[in-house]
């Protein structure tokens, strides 16, 4: 399988008002969502349906007590909230205090960073759309945290299969993710929660873990949920729900994150990994990780060895191009081999000098491009210009965010053609389950009473009750299997007379 897989991302924008510092997110993001719902879908919107979802489940074998969870865990309640579930598959919706878009499932790395930089511009429109007369303007940034305190997630999701033990995935999955940041993490002005401590991080998320294994995702933060809520067939996968990385805007960080943790997953799933590459106290070593971009943190392990991130994200490497050569030889698949050549050079010019990877890396582009103004202006981690042109460097718009500017000055490289982005914000992939919910929104969106991940409910004439078509296996109701159905369906009625027939 190599880095393919079910795979998505989910992206917590930050919000704030124009000229209204003290605005409630929660009413700006209802706003947010609605404008868009209302300039892109005209006729009935679908609901979601959430009695699939379970979301105080536990991979460790049991269900937290509904009373005892926090609010904020409880997803599985219909808040009446905005939320919309999008033509390309995805969902947007309004997650307590923010804005939140989930990209459709997808099946490789690149396609995760196609609908995730999609969601970006969904976002954006949306911010336009609710820019109407007497109404504030709307500006959301992708970022994680306001600086005060406050952080808010960017979380991936990938489909493994049940019978890997979940020992075994926290055991391999934790000393990647202490390291991992080296070549997805943000950058971050500020150290600490508040980010009081003066100075810059390489991670945004990782002063607000607290512990290494837990249910949680907003209090007592874990490196490891175990939310144990897999959107399919139960008996045979497990959902992983990874909550400890940063939104990011590179395309490149965004690609190596989905696909070394996906290759990292293959080998773990496969039973290859033997070797123990555990390091002591790993929440204090993922803040320390994250508080030294020099990169010269040395991490302790057993036996008193030490190594810097750096030096445990080649073990991982190595493993991994072993890993492949052994299992797949000459017929590994282009993305696989794509993303273990982007990783070897990232992390061959990392051990030179960070700053070669400026033009690919969050965090290395945002410091270089802090370090220019400190140069400049002569200004010490502690001056408040360095907390905003951090915020800019995250903010979406393309005449504003200063990622945008890179970009446009050719100093950030893309991976990915504009047009493509455009397109997957109205097409879902064709490969997975979400080209059936996407395209059944697109053409009968009359007819769609509500959908989630792993169902669409039609309501249709004739019918005394709502007819739900389950979509439990995520690889089936893709294009090959219903696209010459739905286009030979003019109606939602004849669509279902055929699929159960």
């Amino acid at each position: 399988m190599g880095v393919r897989r079910i795979m998505g991302t989910e992206t917590e924008f930050g919000i704030s008002v124009v000229g209204q510092p003290h605005a409630n997110p929660m009413l700006a993001s209802t706003r947010l969502v609605n404008a868009y719902a209302s300039a892109e879908l005209h006729a009935r919107r679908a609901r979601w349906d959430f009695e699939e979802e379970s979301p105080l489940r536990d991979a460790r074998g049991f269900d937290m007590a509904r009373e005892v969870a926090d609010p904020s865990q409880l997803t599985d309640e219909d808040l009446g909230l905005a939320n919309v579930i999008l033509t390309n598959g995805a969902r947007l919706y309004v997650d307590h205090a923010h804005p939140e878009y989930s990209t459709p499932e997808v099946t490789n790395p690149m396609d995760a960073v196609l609908w995730d930089k999609a969601g970006e511009q969904v976002a954006l429109d949306a911010c336009r759309f609710a820019s109407v007369a007497g109404e504030p303007d709307l500006v959301l940034y992708k970022n994680n945290t306001d600086n005060k305190g406050a952080s808010y997630g960017a979380h991936e999701n990938y489909l493994m299969n049940r019978s890997t033990p979940f020992g075994e995935i926290v055991r391999h999955l934790i000393p990647f993710f202490v390291s991992r940041q080296v070549v997805c993490g943000a950058g971050r002005v500020g150290i600490g929660q508040d980010g009081r401590e003066h100075g810059f991080q390489i991670a945004q998320r990782s002063d607000f873990f607290e512990v290494e294994v837990g249910l949680e995702t907003t209090l007592k933060r874990p490196l490891i949920n175990t939310r144990d809520e897999p959107h399919a067939d139960p008996e045979k996968y497990r959902r992983l729900h990874v909550i400890l990385g940063d939104a990011n805007l590179s395309e490149t960080s965004t690609y190596l994150k989905v696909g070394t943790t996906a290759l990292v997953l293959d080998m773990i799933e496969n039973r290859y990994i033997t070797t123990d590459l555990s390091v002591f106290n790993p929440v204090a070593s993922l803040r320390a990780v994250s508080h030294d971009p020099g990169l010269a943190h040395l991490l302790e392990r057993e036996g008193g060895q030490t190594l810097t991130a750096v030096q445990l994200q080649w073990e991982y490497f190595s493993l991994a191009s072993a890993y492949v050569a052994e299992r797949y030889g000459s017929d590994v698949d282009p993305d696989t081999a794509d993303v273990l050549a982007r990783w070897e050079s990232v992390l061959n010019r990392l051990e030179r000098d960070p700053f070669e990877c400026a033009t690919e890396l969050d965090w290395v582009a945002k410091l270089k491009l802090l370090e220019s103004y400190r140069d400049r202006d002569g200004l010490d981690w502690d001056d408040a210009k360095l907390h905003l042109i951090d915020l800019q460097y995250a903010d979406i718009r393309p005449e504003k965010g200063l990622y945008h500017r890179l970009v446009g000055m050719g100093r950030m490289k893309r991976l990915l053609e504009p047009a493509a982005v455009t397109a997957a914000m109205h097409d879902p992939p064709t490969d997975t389950r979400a080209y059936f919910r996407g395209r059944c929104l697109d053409k009968y969106p009359d007819s769609i009473a509500a959908a989630s991940w792993d169902s669409v409910i039609f309501d249709l004439p004739g019918h005394d009750s709502l007819q739900r078509v389950p979509t439990i296996d995520p690889l089936r109701g893709s294009k090959a299997h219903v696209g010459e159905l739905i286009d030979a369906s003019d109606t939602a009625l004849a669509l279902f007379s055929a699929l159960t027939r």
